[in-house]
């Protein structure tokens, strides 16, 4: 079956905030359109709203508009320079911070009501293990950690693969060594943080691709641009290309967890026509 027959969705969070995140999910979303694919961006940072500053991007009207009801979810959508659908955060609203389960269940069936063609959906969600963080995690079909080679954020990502795997019960957990001197070092910051969750939880967690850190990222976030956009030829950019490609080798997810998910009523269209 066509991956895109619905929407494959990856959540990106971390234990911490520094990790470089956002980072992540913005140039994630840029290197699969730049392959080809409709590529959907869901600040779920709420409060922060960072993606789009870091894209250059003016949105009028944000996802605080859709939970009060002002605006559809369709309203609010704007379409970036790179071509990335972009579902801006609210920024600086507190209570958009904290929202409870009814509000992130409005903001998740929300998606239900797109009618356009979306390949790759990508949450950025808040640091930390707050329980929004958690259930916008739950509603994505894989998850990616990011994290960097410091005891902190080390021992926060632990935290959260834990909390999510042994708490909320969910798999397709990813890491993503980010800012690492090499491959070989991202790979083997892996390593380690798989030994542990083997050891003490019994689960494996997987393994895509590195990110190298690079001054040339920074760069690119004070003018407003992804590095792919900024500096194509930079080690980061490399990486996030191969990040892509090896998310668009994954098998595609096809069948709904039972969970309250992004994109429910498509994936129960798919199920129900096979």
């Amino acid at each position: 079956m066509d991956k895109k027959s619905f929407p494959q969705v990856i959540g990106v969070a971390s234990g911490k905030g520094g990790a470089g995140k956002t980072t992540v999910s913005i140039n994630l979303a840029v290197a699969l359109g730049m392959r080809g694919h409709k590529v959907m961006l869901l600040d779920a940072d709420l409060g922060m709203a960072n993606a789009q500053i870091a894209l250059g991007a003016h949105a009028p009207f944000n996802i605080s508009h859709v939970l009060n009801g002002s605006k559809t979810l369709q309203e609010v959508l704007i379409t970036t320079s790179q071509g990335v659908r972009l579902v801006p955060g609210a920024s600086g609203l507190r209570d958009i911070a904290a929202l409870d389960s009814g509000q992130i269940a409005t903001m998740i069936h929300a998606f239900d009501s797109l009618d356009e063609p979306v390949d790759y959906l990508v949450v950025d969600v808040a640091a930390g293990i707050a329980p929004a963080v958690l259930e916008f995690m739950a509603a994505c079909q894989r998850r990616f950690v990011v994290v960097c080679d410091q005891p902190s954020s080390i021992a926060d990502a632990y935290g959260l693969i834990k909390v999510m795997s042994t708490e909320q019960s969910l798999d397709e957990i990813y890491l993503i060594p980010n800012m690492v001197g090499s491959a070989q070092e991202g790979r083997q910051l892996y390593r380690r943080l798989n030994d542990v969750c083997t050891r003490f939880l019994g689960i494996s967690i997987r393994y895509l691709h590195a990110i190298e850190g690079d001054e040339l990222v920074l760069q690119a976030l004070r003018k407003y641009q992804s590095v792919l956009d900024y500096a194509p030829g930079s080690a980061a950019s490399r990486d996030f290309r191969g990040l892509a490609e090896a998310v668009d080798q994954l098998p595609p997810i096809q069948s709904a967890s039972g969970r309250m998910q992004f994109f429910m009523e498509r994936m129960l269209h798919v199920s129900s026509s096979r």
